[in-house]
């Protein structure tokens, strides 16, 4: 089965994608930089679509990162106030297709009408298990190490758990993405060639694709891209050619 050109046996359980390039897509036609934002929210809306689509279970979008409250304040304002816009305007589409809003990061760093409209959209979709959008909100790969770290720390001095009993999946269990499996791909946007503290842990098997188009131009058709990329890759998890099974299709 195909659709829209993507091997539907060879598509990822999980893609992760830096939304990168809105202040640069206003720049290069002389707009504010809010406008790349806004125009940036049409495309988590025809990202999101086509995975819900092709019946990807789980999405995570970078959407707001600690180091991004450095930026200026009015840009902040302006990202919060965009951010709950769409929180509130998606919600009935959240409904209809059966997508539960997730959020990592320290959230509670987020004003409060963001955190209000969070809290809504959580919990009128908290039942919908087809597909889990996730939001990256104030969130940072080495913070969220940390704080997984602090937690451990915090049930041994307990007596809660013992050191000899920490092992990857229990570790695992105190990210913010518990419960969700590691992403397969994650896709970057454009054009940098980094990973900017982004899923740090979860990532350590991903494939990536990085593609020079700047977000607010990245569409369905730029994600089939990125997903066939994928589904030709080859992934081994250190095993060799011949002890690792080959791509569904024999790509």
């Amino acid at each position: 089965m195909r659709s829209g050109g993507t091997d539907a046996g060879a598509l990822p359980r999980h893609v992760a994608v830096i939304m990168d390039g809105n202040g640069r897509w206003a720049r290069f036609r002389g707009l504010p930089r809010v406008e790349g934002h806004r125009m940036g929210i049409r495309s988590v809306r025809a990202v999101v679509e086509c995975a819900r689509e092709l019946g990807i279970p789980y999405l995570t979008l970078y959407a707001f990162s600690v180091e991004n409250w450095g930026r200026p304040e009015p840009e902040v304002s302006t990202l919060m106030g965009l951010l709950r816009e769409f929180l509130l305007s998606e919600l009935p589409e959240f409904v209809r297709h059966r997508i539960r809003l997730n959020v990592i990061g320290e959230a509670w760093q987020l004003p409060a009408f963001v955190r209000e409209a969070l809290a809504r959209t959580q919990s009128a979709t908290a039942v919908h298990d087809e597909m889990t959008l996730t939001l990256a909100l104030s969130y940072a790969g080495r913070n969220e190490i940390v704080r997984a770290a602090r937690k451990l720390a915090e049930d041994a001095a307990a007596g809660r758990i013992a050191p000899e009993q920490i092992s990857e999946e229990v570790f695992a269990g105190r990210l913010d993405t518990a419960g969700m499996p590691d992403p397969d791909l994650v896709i970057r946007t454009s054009g940098e060639l980094r990973v900017s503290n982004f899923l740090l842990w979860q990532g350590a098997y991903a494939e990536f694709v990085f593609t020079d188009v700047l977000w607010p131009d990245f569409g369905k058709p730029e994600f089939l891209q990125a997903l066939d990329e994928y589904s030709r890759r080859h992934r081994r998890f250190g095993l060799t050619e011949e002890q690792a099974e080959p791509p569904s299709g024999g790509k």
